[in-house]
């Protein structure tokens, strides 16, 4: 099984949000979205700023994806 980390950032100050491609063998590749082990907690006044952040890493992880798919996965 190969993983390769297509993007990761923190989306509060204390959380980091990891996006990873995972080849298993003999089945098709998943994408993996690992959250924190706990929920992320942010101000409700922060919230857009959260989800921006969040939005940058999944940014981030489709166009590494995309440029992995261009170079033959």
């Amino acid at each position: 099984m190969s993983t390769i980390i297509l993007a990761r950032g923190h989306v509060t100050k204390a959380d980091e949000l990891r996006i990873e491609l995972v080849e298993p063998s003999g089945n098709p590749p998943v994408i993996m979205l690992r959250w924190p082990h706990a929920p992320s907690i942010t101000d409700p006044n922060r919230l857009p700023a959260t989800a921006n952040a969040v939005m940058q890493v999944l940014a981030a992880a489709i166009s590494r994806l995309a440029a992995i798919q261009r170079e033959g996965l």
